[in-house]
């Protein structure tokens, strides 16, 4: 079945080309009668117009900003890759992505960098912070005619348009669950790392996680959260404390990055076998870990979709067109050492 095209909806309404492109892009001059017919023909037809070829007709070029954190986490490497590959994919569509590093785990450090890019950008995206600081800048960019959306960790109370990341208390139930289900029957202690207690996918995480701990495995207590700023160095010496400090130790749970200072901290003190550690994001050193029964399951998210996914919901807010959910929810996958993709 061949494309339905403008001249098709015109043909149906009854209207010339110029009205049907009046009333698709909402410019006045159009009585209302008239705009009912073109609409009534739309549906009919079920005409999707043709994003691509509309921005080159318009010849305007978007210009976009991912803003992500300085530091080690690898995760975050593998998203601004994804960036740069994936800009140089829509070039040719008249869309250009930039890259800003900025220190997200300080506030005050986050909403200076976002309110350096008010009216730099038709659009933001930025892994966000839940802070009145942040959630203030964010509305101040907007203000000042910047779409912004929120990328991995959100900013619940902003009028930010959209957030592009997984459902991140699903995430945690499902690291409860792994971890207790990993553990058998034992009783003990369990670990908990987090980068921040003010990223909201740190915090939803460790709720989701915290409920089925208490839920499902009485027998499983749960330690106080210890922050890491998502640094490797940070997160070995806190997970080394815990090995140290807790006889009892069933399990660690990294909920953020630095990864790589739990695994040195179990290979180091012997502790692969007999520690359950479930860690998030699929990198080169959580491969290994698996490989090597260092960690036991990896909950992952796929930057590449959420690069693209915030990139098509600027896009599509930029134009005044609307997003398809389905197209945009980023998914939760569970990895085992035996379903590792290729890689």
């Amino acid at each position: 079945m061949s494309k339905i095209k403008l001249h098709d909806v015109a043909r149906e309404a009854g209207v010339s080309l110029a009205t049907v492109d009046r009333v698709l892009n909402r410019r006045p001059g159009v009585r209302a009668k008239t705009i009912a017919r073109v609409e009534a023909a739309v549906a009919k037809l079920n005409y999707q117009p043709d994003r691509f070829a509309a921005r080159l007709a318009r010849a305007r070029n978007y210009n976009f900003c991912f803003v992500l954190p300085v530091g080690t986490n690898t995760f975050m490497g593998n998203l601004n890759d994804e960036i740069v590959t994936h800009s140089a994919r829509m070039a040719g569509e008249r869309v250009s992505l930039s890259i800003e590093r900025t220190d997200v785990f300080e506030p005050e450090r986050l909403a200076e960098t976002l309110l350096s890019l008010a009216g730099r950008y038709d659009g933001i995206a930025t892994v966000a912070l839940d802070h009145p600081a942040v959630t203030a800048a964010i509305d101040a960019v907007i203000d000042a005619g910047t779409l912004v959306v929120t990328l991995i960790s959100d900013a619940p109370q902003s009028r930010r348009a959209h957030f592009v990341g997984i459902d991140n208390v699903a995430a945690g139930r499902t690291a409860g669950t792994l971890l207790g289900r990993f553990s058998g029957l034992r009783m003990g202690k369990v670990g908990v790392i987090v980068g921040s207690l003010s990223l909201s996918d740190h915090i939803e995480r460790h709720r989701g996680f915290a409920q089925i701990i208490s839920q499902d495995f009485p027998g499983l207590a749960l330690l106080p959260a210890c922050e890491s700023r998502d640094d490797f160095g940070q997160t070995e010496e806190i997970a080394r404390r815990l090995i140290a400090e807790t006889p009892d130790l069933v399990g660690i749970y990294n909920i953020g990055g630095g990864i790589r200072g739990v695994i040195t901290a179990l290979q180091a003190t012997g502790r692969t076998r007999s520690v359950v550690f479930i860690c998030h994001e699929l990198t080169d050193f959580s491969r290994a870990a698996l490989i090597d029964r260092t960690a036991d399951a990896i909950i992952n998210q796929d930057p590449g979709h959420e690069v693209r996914s915030a990139t098509r919901v600027l896009q599509a807010l930029s134009d005044g067109l609307p997003i398809v959910p389905d197209q945009e929810r980023i998914r939760i996958d569970i990895f085992l050492k035996d379903n590792l993709p290729q890689g």
